[in-house]
């Protein structure tokens, strides 16, 4: 982890505005890496790393993971190679005190974050949005209305047809998540915008235009 230049690009947005579909495919396009505090966990967990073991140890007793675990996982997944040429956070950090402990983590490492982007969205809509969404096993992400398979029960991209909902994806339990959203992670907003380094997309037109607009946004910061 000493290449600076290396991109710490922070996806920040309520449910169902469009971070893991957009984090994909800016995967995809310019090699970096999503991390994400569950898929990280699990793995941790999986593979028995040392913060995994205290991981899985304090969920096994049923306990919330403090966020020093979560950094230390971050910081052995972070180690890896595959990360060379930077990172992309989804759902990660969720509090004014997390951004601190991470800002802390990458300077460690000699990394910085190059742009928090905000994708800002209707509360209302972002009800009937995330509502409808579906994800195949492979994990691409699905919707009754705005991003349907071109084969109706197949998804193009494994070709699969085992697909699932969230259980809390209803709309009273997202207009919950939606309060806590801005009870507890907007206020990140104003710690990035204090660093220079926030960027605001309008996030409810096309998949494809939040795309181009967080492609500007990397040619021009991450040049």
């Amino acid at each position: 982890m000493s290449d600076a230049q290396a991109t710490v690009l922070i996806l920040l947005g309520p449910p169902g505005a469009g971070k893991g579909t957009q984090a994909r495919m800016l995967e995809e396009e310019y090699g970096l890496v999503q991390l994400s505090t569950g898929d990280m966990l699990r793995a941790a967990v999986a593979q028995g790393t040392e913060a995994g073991r205290a991981a899985k140890a304090l969920m096994e007793a049923g306990a919330l993971v403090p966020d020093e675990v979560v950094l230390a996982i971050l910081r052995e997944r972070m180690a890896q190679p595959d990360v060379a040429r930077g990172i992309i956070l989804d759902g990660f950090p969720r509090t004014g005190g997390q951004a601190a402990a991470l800002d802390r983590l990458l300077a460690a490492q000699g990394w910085r974050v190059t742009a928090a982007v905000s994708l800002e969205v209707d509360d209302e809509a972002m009800v009937g949005r995330v509502s409808g969404r579906y994800t195949c096993a492979c994990g691409e992400g699905w919707h009754d209305t705005f991003k349907k398979p071109a084969v109706a029960g197949v998804c193009d991209r494994c070709g699969g047809s085992d697909f699932r909902r969230r259980a809390d994806d209803n709309a009273v339990t997202v207009r919950e998540r939606l309060r806590a959203y801005h009870d507890q992670t907007a206020p990140l907003i104003a710690h990035y915008a204090a660093q220079g380094v926030l960027e605001r997309i309008d996030a409810m037109g096309p998949i494809a235009q939040v795309r181009a607009a967080l492609g500007r946004i990397l040619g021009r910061v991450a040049a």
